[in-house]
This record gives C-alpha cells, structure tokens and sequence, in this order.
C-alpha cells in the first residue's frame, strides 16, 4: 500500500470509462466524421523533432514551436492559416539566440488589464550529458502577435544571486487574482533534477520591462511526496473556465510509483493542499489542459498504464516494468470531476505512436510522445499537436538525437482536429 492518500471510491488499476480511438477508422465511418482520422503533418523534415507548443493568434492562425532534437535544440516555428489543415509558414528572421536553445519551449499570451497583449516564449537550460549550461531561463518576447521576437532574456543562470538548473521552465503559466479581479501578474511553475518544484511571479514593470520574482519552492510542506512521486511538469488550471477562483495542479509523477497528483489552491498559490492521487482515467504525463465552448476540459497527456492484464494479452514488453503507454491521449470530463475524484465522460486515442516491433495500431503504444500544444478555436474544434513515431519509416542514418538513441524510426511533429460534438457521436 502506498502512504499517499486515497480519498477516491475506486483504487482500479485500469480506467472503466470509453475509450474513442482516433487511430484506425472504422468502416461505414460518416463522412462528417472522417476528420477525426486524419493526421496533419505540421513538421517531419529530420530524424527526430519533439516537444511542441502552440498559441492561438487574434488573426485565427496557429503558431507551433519545438525543438530540432530531444529538448535540446535549434527552436523552430510553423504557422497554420486554416485551422491546422495545413501548416505553410514559419517566422521570418527568428532571434539568433534560439538557435542555441537547451529546451523545450513554452509559448503564453498575456492578457492586460489595460487591455494590451504580449506573447511569451520560454525555454529553459537544464544540464544534458557533455552539454555546458550557463543555467537559468530564457524568455523572448513578441508584441506583435508573433511576427517578431525578441532575443533570449536570461533569468537566474550560474551567475545570479539565486543559480538554478530549471527543467521545462515554464510547465504553467497562471494569471493571478487580488481581490477577486485578475491583475498584471503570472504565476510560472517548473522543476529540478531533485523533483523540487518551484514557483515564479511574472511582472512588468512601469518601463515595460519584465522581471520574475525569486524562485520558492512552492511544495517545501510536502517534500515527501515529491520525492517519492517524482512530481514535475505540472499542469495549472483554474476553474470556473478559467475564471474561478480556485487552481487545481495535475502533477506528472516520474518514478510511477502512483497515479498522477492533484494539488489544489484557494488563495492564489500561496498555499496548497495535500497532494491526492487522481482518477486512473487521468494518469499520465506532461498533462495540458484547456476548456471547450460547452465547459467541458481537454486535457492531453502521455498515458501510463498499468493493467497487468491488458498488457499481457497484448504482448505489451512492458511486463518486467510493470507499466505501459497507450500513447498520445485526451481526456474529457469536467473540472469537477477532477475535485470529486470521478473518471470523467470518456478517453481519446489521438493517434498511434508506433513502437519499434509494430506494423499496425495496437493498445500499447511508443510513449515517447505527449507535451502537446493545443488551441480552441471559436467554433469549439481543438487542434491538438504532438510528437512521436507516426509511421514506420526509418530514421536517417547519423541524425538520431535523443539521450537514449534506441528507437530506429523517424520522429516528426503531427496535429488533428477534434470538435467533441463530433466525437460525442461516436459514442452513439
């Protein structure tokens, strides 16, 4: 038995909820619904690409970044014009300094009060094998929806009064409340190598520049958890459709000793409770959430399973390890359904990630996918990106770039669009 509580009614080891899997359509499928199946190819020039994030711009496109490597790498955008139909365009006269980028980036809008917007693009420097680091984080900065960019803004490297090695800097990013009414701060979360979880407040400042308040460590009450979970890359939402008054984090645990955690405030992340486990329906990695026009969450994430059974009767190689992926995942419920530990409605396959030893879609999947960038557009469709082994086509000789290097096939950058009117019918 684990010491980490268990408030929820069920301790299943598998989800009971549908699961809708968007990666082999079936016959008779209605030509209505025959988007659901298509994967769009936003990027799959080299051998290996990963970690996308997107925003949403005022003009309706998409803008997608990622790195040329594992983490590490030369930050690279694309632009879709249609909704992700297609992606055609890229930045022009990107800053030098992100072709020097020791992570993946994060990209945020800021909303003003006095009804200004910037955009934010972040990229940390954690410590890779043989790699110098000058340490800290990067931010660039664009105030002019996306067409330029500034160069790379160092914050606590090795140098500084408070030296950090930061990992998915910024994992979330919150805008803050004082008195009831969002104000001009942003509460930004990350991680270390020591599963020490911090939190740092974005300000400007009457100049316009930007600063971030010192690192804290925001669950110093709960260490033991972080340890014993691994918790990192969390997720922030607020309620309420983003307007409530309450933030709920759904935390990645590393070491997969648990299901992944939920931690909530009520005070604007001064304080936060006890850390419970969540529905197995949400146990993952690297979750990113966002409501849908209808108060419903999309929540995409790297699913980790561990229903011994399933496994086996699918010669899953996962055995030994005691868990498996079924790859690239949504899911849709509702927030409180996450307060009151419930499954939620149903579980999306978005597309299959394909393992070294496969030739067809199965139940276990690559799970060396995930950290998606999603946007919903007015008409309540999403368009979900993400990494992974999409096909089987091999890698190019010598271009590998992971840490591990193992896998033979080409990693590239996809996106699909999902409007869930559309998948409700699937359930009939």
């Amino acid at each position: 038995m684990l010491w980490i509580n268990k408030p929820f009614k069920k301790n299943v080891p598998y989800y009971t909820i549908p699961l809708i899997d968007l990666a082999v359509k079936p016959e008779k499928t209605p030509d209505e619904l025959d988007y659901l199946y298509h994967n769009t190819v936003v990027d799959n020039s080299s051998s290996y690409l990963g970690h996308p994030d997107s925003i949403l711009l005022n003009d309706g496109k998409i803008l997608t970044f990622y790195p040329e490597g594992h983490g590490k790498g030369r930050i690279i955008s694309k632009i879709s014009a249609d909704g992700g139909i297609s992606y055609t365009e890229e930045i022009k006269n990107p800053p030098v300094s992100w072709e020097k980028s020791l992570e993946t980036p994060t990209v945020y809008r800021l909303q003003f009060t006095d009804g200004n917007e910037k955009l934010i693009l972040i990229s940390g420097n954690p410590k890779w094998p043989g790699v110098p680091t000058p340490g800290g984080f990067n931010c660039s900065i664009s105030e002019d929806e996306g067409k330029t960019w500034s160069e790379f803004k160092l914050f606590y490297d090795n140098n500084s009064d408070f030296p950090i090695i930061p990992i998915v800097s910024m994992a979330s990013l919150t805008r803050l409340k004082e008195n009831g009414k969002f104000v001009d701060k942003w509460m930004g979360l990350f991680h270390n190598s020591k599963f020490e979880n911090f939190k740092t407040i974005l300000t400007f400042d009457e100049n316009g520049d930007y600063h971030w308040s010192k690192p804290e460590k925001y669950l110093a009450k709960y260490r033991k958890y972080e340890t014993y979970a691994g918790i990192c890359e969390v997720e922030a939402i607020r309620s309420d459709m983003g307007k409530g008054d309450e933030i709920c984090l759904i935390a990645r645990c590393n070491k997969k000793r648990c299901t992944s955690l939920l931690i909530f405030s009520k005070d604007e992340g001064k304080t936060w409770s006890e850390p419970v486990e969540a529905p197995v329906s949400l146990n993952g990695e690297r979750h990113k959430a966002d409501y849908t026009p209808d108060g419903r969450l999309f929540i995409t994430f790297r699913s980790i399973e561990r229903n011994k059974e399933a496994y086996k009767k699918n010669n899953v190689e996962a055995v030994k390890r005691n868990w498996y992926s079924e790859g690239w995942v949504a899911w849709v419920g509702t927030y409180e359904d996450m307060k009151k530990g419930n499954e939620g409605q149903y579980r999306i396959k978005i597309a299959h990630t394909y393992l070294d030893n496969q030739n067809e879609p199965a139940l276990a999947a690559n799970g060396d996918t995930g950290y998606c960038g999603n946007v919903v557009l007015d008409d309540g469709t999403i368009v979900t990106s993400s990494y992974g082994i999409f096909s089987t086509e091999e890698k190019e000789h010598g271009r590998y770039d992971t840490d591990k290097g193992k896998q033979k096939r080409k990693t590239s950058i996809v996106s699909k669009r999902i409007n869930l009117k559309d998948v409700d019918k699937l359930l009939g």
